[in-house]
């Protein structure tokens, strides 16, 4: 029986890669268990392979635990897909989403096609390890209260740690200030009334006994 060598690696990690040999007769979910069996995931969850070309883009999808969607469109399941069903490149490719929810994407390609089994192995077989996977949930972040965007403007109340109350305070004192700077341009202004209206009068009243001293002269 031919065996297919993977090579697998993360899309987002170019330092952890695995090579996995499977035989031909085995299937998509055998090769999916093999790849968490030497990540140290839990293979329980939604799955899929893509077919793929040089680029990495995806094809055909052949899934595990599939959700309603890709039960109504007939998707293929991974445990009923024999890997000789879809190799027809000596360097096939195939795209890998692992959990859908939480998803880690791999690269899979064939390295070679290898004629003879290995006495005594059993496959599918991780023949090479290197770097550590990350966890499969990632670390829990706590998320903490963003600090207030800082501002160019002086704070005038709180730069002197004054609160509310005393906000309050300086309002009155400053609606006191303009009502008492009105007061004092009305001041003003009626005082200038009186200087020019005390002048006119004084005016008219000289008129007035000039007037009445002529008369008299006559």
């Amino acid at each position: 029986m031919a065996l297919y060598r993977f090579r697998i690696t993360f899309e987002d990690y170019d330092d952890v890669l695995r090579e996995i040999d499977v035989k031909s007769n085995q299937t998509f979910e055998d090769l999916h268990r093999a790849i968490h069996q030497s990540t140290g995931y839990n293979p329980e969850y939604p799955s899929s392979f893509y077919i793929s070309n040089d680029q990495w883009i995806k094809g055909e999808e052949i899934t595990y635990m599939p959700n309603q969607k890709r039960i109504d469109r007939g998707v293929a399941l991974m445990d009923k897909v024999k890997l000789l069903s879809y190799i027809d490149d000596p360097h096939q490719k195939f795209y890998y989403t692992f959990n859908f929810d939480r998803p880690f994407d791999f690269h899979v390609e064939l390295m070679k096609i290898i004629l003879d089994e290995t006495p005594g192995t059993s496959y599918p077989a991780v023949i090479k390890s290197v770097g550590e996977a990350p966890k499969q949930f990632g670390n829990v972040i706590t998320p903490t209260a963003a600090a207030p965007a800082a501002s160019d403007d002086f704070d005038f109340l709180n730069e002197m740690s004054y609160g509310e109350e005393d906000a309050e305070d300086f309002t009155e004192i400053a609606d006191t200030d303009e009502i008492g700077e009105e007061d004092k341009t009305i001041a003003v202004e009626d005082e200038e009334e009186d200087e020019f209206g005390s002048e006119f009068s004084d005016d008219e009243g000289f008129e007035d006994d000039g007037k009445l001293s002529h008369g008299d002269d006559y």
